[in-house]
């Protein structure tokens, strides 16, 4: 008898597949290094060996059972081989009969272990034994698998964990030591060895680095840091020792909030999955009271009715009705299509997404940094009425208080030329720029709309600029402007082209003004792009596509892109250079920002949909059919737990290939 402690943990356990809520939990524990990791591996196995030591020696007494019933005549019923089933019986199903008593105790009477103790001992009773010992037995092996799977999809994603180490080489008073990851605070010194893992993100304090991003965004090509450039936990040195200026704490560094995001995936269902937790609790049920009606029913319509031959097929028809292909292998199909897509650098954020990508006939994007590389470049600078240096000092001031691309364009241009300034009353106006005070006086930095807004006229030749520009005045009068240069990044025209092979619209947003934007759209091929556009002119114009029937993607990266993500259908946030707010506001985050990976996720999404249905489909069709036969007597118990387990099976096999699948 199994202790209740035991008991409870297996009925919530994912060997409980009639939990038709269950997910596939991921829990964040202590991280291990891959010795330990195998080691973790080789016990786990030795434990399910262990578990299911009863199984397998009721495997052992049916085979030889039989073969003395069948080979050497021994007669079904005797003295001596009803005790041996009986033994078999509880060896294999001691652990279902436990949870159906605890279930029904419980006033849950229609579940899985009922269905099934119901069908065992339904044999026992018309003295079918060494059939319903085989039914109990390829039960609790299908359930075997099935937890089998479940660990697998588990150890998938803590295997991210792994790349995130424990420890790092901390400088302290001009010692190294070794310390914990989670014990280094922000502003400390770490080093970094060949071959080693980043423990945690900081700015780099080398003069240059190359590391592998793999683990991060799915990109095996090395990446090259220059000084000051911001390195994430989880990358690997592949030069010589590099210094890190720790920026951020063990739980808040980027790898840590991935995980966080993958963890949090399992939670979020889909609509299939809802459906088929719905369906499941509804389902079985009715095939309870299908059953009793199959074994009862017959009784007034047919003539020479004989109870044991209904009540055999009523058997047959509880076995083959187990929903446990269903409710197993679903959750496990959107959890193999997160964990290809994290491996793609495709972080999505529930099952309920890859859904939702599927249906997507728009994609509507931004321009800098999402479509374009966002790394601006200051090609000239015209300054009126003081000179070059103090429209620069001014600018660059002011501009040291946002986190616009252009604005750093300005700042690396004066490549620490600009003196310093006393700044105050920084004020970002979304979609038009800057406006502070600089040494007292009042500087404005950004484009024609902030100059309309406070009433500043400017020249001709700055009203016909059609470069993107960075226009200043002091104290309400033009002194000057900045011409700044982007260009599309190296994948986005195969990325439009590719989309509109498949049949989805293409659409640009900017706030840039529209000859810039137009500009750009046509060498990426993209037909409608809106320019001088402001935060709630974005959300106007993704309303209307919504309105209009259109189901839409929006993929940006900028915090005045959040309000706009979360109204999209399917929001998408460039992870590597976009903010905070656009990452939490999102429902799928793309590590590179490569916008082909756009495409990625959606065909992701369309992979894992097709396995999910094909799953459906397989389960329904084998179910019906061999229901259909069971009812009329074609069909007998052994080939009913045969098809339960094997569909079972390979409903789950068809799952879990999704992560091995190739794009």
């Amino acid at each position: 008898m199994m202790e209740e402690k035991t008991i409870d943990k297996k009925i919530q356990s994912n060997h409980a597949c009639c939990d038709h809520d269950q997910e596939v939990p991921v829990q964040e524990g202590d991280n291990h290094d891959g010795h330990n990791h195998d080691q973790l591996k080789s016990s786990s196995m030795k434990e399910s060996l262990k578990e299911h030591t009863g199984v397998l020696v009721a495997l052992a007494i049916l085979i030889v059972m039989m073969v003395l019933e069948y080979g050497f005549g021994f007669v079904p019923a005797s003295r001596i081989n009803l005790p041996i089933y009986v033994i078999a019986f509880l060896l294999a199903g001691s652990d279902v009969l436990n949870l159906a008593f605890r279930r029904i105790k419980r006033g849950d009477i229609f579940n899985e272990f009922v269905l099934m103790s119901t069908a065992t001992l339904g044999a026992f009773y018309i003295g079918a034994y060494s059939e319903g010992v085989a039914v109990m037995i390829f039960y609790s092996i299908g359930e075997w698998f099935q937890d089998s799977a479940v660990q697998k999809a588990r150890s998938n994603i803590k295997a991210l964990l792994d790349i995130r180490p424990d420890e790092a080489t901390v400088i302290r008073n001009g010692k190294h030591e070794v310390a914990h990851a989670s014990e280094i605070l922000p502003g400390e010194t770490i080093l970094v060895k060949n071959g080693e893992k980043v423990a945690l993100d900081g700015s780099l304090l080398s003069e240059y680095a190359s590391f592998n991003t793999a683990a991060l965004t799915g990109e095996s090509m090395p990446v090259l840091k220059n000084k000051s450039e911001t390195v994430f936990a989880g990358m690997i040195n592949l030069d010589k020792v590099a210094e890190i200026k720790v920026t951020a704490s063990f739980k808040d560094s980027a790898l840590s909030r991935i995980l966080t995001m993958v963890q949090d995936a399992a939670a979020r269902k889909s609509q299939t999955q809802l459906f088929i937790s719905k369906f499941a609790r509804v389902y079985t049920p009715i095939v309870f009271f299908l059953a009793l009606a199959l074994a009862v029913l017959p009784y007034f319509f047919v003539q020479e009715y004989v109870f044991d031959v209904w009540f055999y097929r009523a058997l047959v028809f509880l076995v083959i009705s187990c929903p446990c292909a269903l409710v197993i292998s679903i959750p496990l199909g959107y959890f193999g299509g997160i964990g290809l897509a994290s491996r793609h650098g495709i972080l999505f954020k529930g099952g309920n997404f890859l859904d939702a990508i599927t249906k997507i006939d728009t994609v509507v994007m931004d321009k800098t940094g999402t479509l374009t590389k966002g790394v601006f470049e200051v090609q000239q600078v015209v300054a009126e009425g003081i000179t070059e240096a103090e429209l620069i000092s001014n600018t660059v001031n002011l501009e040291k208080h946002s986190t616009h691309p252009v604005g750093k364009a300005i700042i690396n241009y004066a490549n620490g030329s600009a003196v310093d300034a006393k700044v105050e009353d920084v004020k970002e106006i979304p979609g038009m720029g800057l406006s502070g005070k600089v040494d007292g006086k009042d500087v404005l930095a950004g484009n024609r709309k902030l100059f309309e807004k406070f009433g500043i006229a400017l020249p001709e030749q700055v009203q016909n600029e059609t470069d993107t520009i960075v226009i200043v005045a002091i104290d309400h009068k033009y002194k000057g402007y900045f011409i700044v240069a982007d260009e599309p990044k190296s994948d986005a025209l195969q990325t439009i082209k590719d989309l509109n092979k498949m049949g989805i619209d293409t659409i640009m947003l900017s706030g840039d003004k529209q000859s810039t934007v137009t500009k750009i759209a046509g060498q990426l091929g993209i037909k409608e792009a809106f320019g001088d556009m402001l935060p709630e002119d974005k959300l106007a114009k993704l309303q209307q596509l919504k309105d209009a029937g259109r189901r839409t993607i929006f993929a940006g990266d900028g915090i005045n892109d959040a309000p706009v993500i979360g109204l999209a259908d399917v929001g998408i946030a460039m992870g590597g250079l976009g903010s905070d707010a656009a990452i939490e506001t999102a429902d799928v985050v793309i590590q590179n920002d490569q916008p082909s990976r756009i495409l990625s996720a959606i065909k992701i999404g369309k992979i894992t949909r097709k396995i999910v249905w094909q799953n459906i489909t397989l389960a329904l069709v084998v179910k019906v059919v061999v229901l259909a036969l069971g009812a009329g007597g074609v069909a007998t118990l052994w080939e009913a737990v045969i098809a339960d387990v094997g569909v079972a099976l390979l409903a789950i096999l068809n799952a879990v290939r999704i992560q091995r699948l190739k794009l």
